[in-house]
């Protein structure tokens, strides 16, 4: 009995294709995540606590931060109620975070909503000259040193901010550095729909 090259020639390219459809099947998945990365407003990702009380948290102030000569407070949830309020999570080490430090003295200069801040896994004495060099605009700054509150408001990196109603909710969340076309744009809409009664 002898073989049948033929058959044998056959089966040979059959069996690559079978060993390239993981390969294939990997570079289509690749694709459709780069072009899904590249789509969209990264400041836009979503984020479940939308609508949700504010996690529960206690930070510390950052050690020797002062404002006109008084020692700024620290922050903690039931601080955000009663009014509406701009969460800013920062750090001294964060470039993007330099970059929108005039529109946060800008947001700070409006009437009608308050601007805190948690400073993220930072060292006290980098984040106060940060704020001596740029100017502070946050009436409150909690030391997150470990980085945990962050967790607890599902941030994904420095900076970000959320917009906090009068009833300690969060309702709107900006992920990177704030700039004056969203402050102007999406960022003041929201403000106005948390019930911010904005003025210049």
């Amino acid at each position: 009995m002898t073989d049948n090259p033929a058959s044998g020639a056959a089966a040979a390219p059959s069996r690559r294709w079978l060993l390239a459809i993981p390969l294939l099947a990997f570079a289509a998945l690749a694709l459709l995540f780069f072009f899904r990365l590249q789509s969209g407003d990264p400041s836009k990702l979503p984020s479940a606590l939308i609508g949700r009380p504010v996690p529960a948290f206690t930070l510390p102030p950052v050690a020797g931060l002062q404002r006109d000569g008084a020692a700024m407070p620290g922050l903690d949830s039931a601080s955000l109620k009663g009014q509406v309020t701009v969460v800013n999570v920062w750090a001294s080490w964060c470039a993007p975070c330099r970059e929108e430090h005039p529109v946060l003295m800008q947001l700070a200069r409006m009437q009608g909503v308050r601007l805190v801040g948690i400073n993220y896994k930072d060292q006290a004495e980098n984040a106060r000259r940060f704020l001596g060099a740029l100017g502070n605009p946050f009436s409150a700054v909690g030391a997150d040193t470990a980085g945990r509150a962050a967790i607890d408001w599902g941030v994904y990196g420095v900076p970000e901010s959320f917009i906090v109603d009068a009833n300690g909710a969060i309702a709107y969340k900006h992920v990177g550095p704030l700039t004056e076309q969203a402050l102007a744009g999406p960022f003041r809409q929201a403000l106005l729909k948390a019930g911010a009664e904005l003025k210049p």
